[in-house]
C-alpha cells in the first residue's frame, strides 16, 4: 500500500513518518503532499496562540477531551522551541499531553520552529494537510508563543484563540501588539487569579472601542478557572468548545469561510513559490561561493542589497523582470 493510501486510512506510523521527511525536506515528501492534497479541505483547523506560560497544552488538553466526548477524531500540531542539540522539538507538549496517546482518535506530533518567525513551524501548513487527508474532523494547533509574530496563525486556522492570563504584566502589551486584530475568541486562563475581572474589563472596553460590522463576529471573552479544579475546569473548557464551534457555523453561514480559505490559499501558494524558486536559487549561491562574494561586495559598499537582487533575479528568472 502506498503511503498516501496509508495516510488517508489514518495510518500513524505513516504520517508521523511523512510530516518528519516534510520537517527534513525529503524531495519524496512533497510528492506525496501533491498526491493528497485533492484530499484536503474537511478538517476544522483551531490555532491557540499566546505568550509562554499562559497554559495553551492545558487547554489543547482539555480541547482534545471535549471534542472526544463529542466523538470526533483530533490533530494536534504542538509547536515547540527547537533543541539547540538536536534541531528538533523540545517536545514538551507531547509530554502534557500524553494521557490521549493510546487514543486511536488522537494524533498529536510536535513541530520544531527552527528559526521560523512567527512562532510556527515552516513544515505546519503541509502537517495540517496530512492530518487533514488521515479524516481527522478537528486539527489543533498551538503556536510556540513568541510575541506579536503570532499573527502568523491567521495563515492556517478557521477560528484563532488568543490566550492571555492575569497577573502577568504583559496584558496590554499583549493587546498592543496586534493581537487582538487576529482573535475569534478571548480566553482568559487561570481565571481564579487575581487580576482577571480587570483583565476582562479591559479586553472588553478594547472591543467597544473596536469597529464591528452589523450582524459581524464580536470576539467573544471566555474565562477557564484552574485546571486543578477538574469538574469546575472541564465544564469551562466545555463552554469554550462550544464557542468554537459557534464561531466556525457564523463563518459558515456568512459565506466568510471562503475568505478564510481562499487567505489559506494565497499563503500556501506564495510558501510554495517560494519553496519551488527561491530557495533553489539560495542553494546554488551558497554552493558556489556566490552568496558570500555578495556579502563582501555589500560589506565594501561595492553595490547594494536591490541590485544584488536584480543581478540574480536577471540570471536565474531570465524574462520574468
Amino acid at each position: 500500500m502506498g503511503i498516501d493510501k496509508k495516510i488517508k486510512a489514518g495510518d500513524v506510523r505513516a504520517a508521523s513518518r511523512l510530516i518528519r521527511d516534510i520537517e527534513d525536506s525529503i524531495p519524496a515528501a512533497k510528492v506525496t503532499i501533491k498526491s493528497i492534497f485533492s484530499l484536503t479541505g474537511k478538517a476544522q483547523v483551531v490555532g491557540i496562540t499566546g505568550s509562554p506560560g499562559v497554559g495553551k497544552s492545558t487547554l489543547v488538553d482539555g480541547l482534545i477531551e471535549a471534542s472526544r466526548k463529542k466523538e470526533k477524531t483530533v490533530g494536534v500540531l504542538a509547536v515547540d522551541p527547537t533543541s539547540p542539540f538536536t534541531g528538533g522539538a523540545t517536545l514538551g507538549d507531547r509530554i502534557r499531553m500524553q494521557r490521549h496517546a493510546e487514543d486511536p482518535g488522537v494524533f498529536i506530533r510536535s513541530l520544531a520552529t527552527r528559526g521560523s518567525l512567527g512562532g510556527l513551524s515552516k513544515a505546519v501548513g503541509d502537517a495540517i494537510h496530512v492530518m487533514d487527508a488521515m479524516g481527522k474532523d478537528m486539527v489543533l494547533v498551538e503556536t510556540v508563543g513568541t510575541g506579536q509574530q503570532e499573527v502568523e496563525i491567521i495563515h492556517y486556522a478557521h477560528t484563532v484563540l488568543v490566550i492571555l492570563v492575569p497577573g502577568m504584566g504583559d496584558e496590554i502589551q499583549a493587546i498592543k501588539a496586534g493581537i487582538m486584530e487576529i482573535a475569534d475568541i478571548f480566553v482568559i486562563n487561570k481565571a481564579d487569579r487575581d487580576g482577571a475581572s480587570k483583565l476582562q474589563r479591559e479586553l472588553m472596553a478594547m472591543l467597544d472601542m473596536s469597529r464591528i460590522a452589523p450582524g459581524g463576529w464580536r470576539p467573544p471573552v471566555i474565562t477557564v478557572g484552574s485546571s486543578f479544579k477538574p469538574d469546575d475546569f472541564e465544564k469551562d473548557v466545555g463552554r469554550l468548545s462550544a464557542t468554537i464551534l459557534e464561531h466556525y457555523e457564523y463563518l459558515v453561514k456568512s459565506n466568510l469561510i471562503g475568505d478564510r480559505l481562499r487567505r489559506k490559499t494565497i499563503h500556501e501558494l506564495n510558501e510554495a513559490l517560494r519553496s519551488s524558486i527561491l530557495e533553489p536559487v539560495l542553494r546554488v549561491l551558497v554552493s558556489t561561493g556566490e552568496l558570500d562574494r555578495m556579502v563582501e561586495r555589500l560589506l565594501s559598499k561595492e553595490s547594494d542589497p536591490c541590485s544584488l537582487a536584480e543581478e540574480v533575479a536577471e540570471k536565474y528568472l531570465q524574462g520574468c523582470i
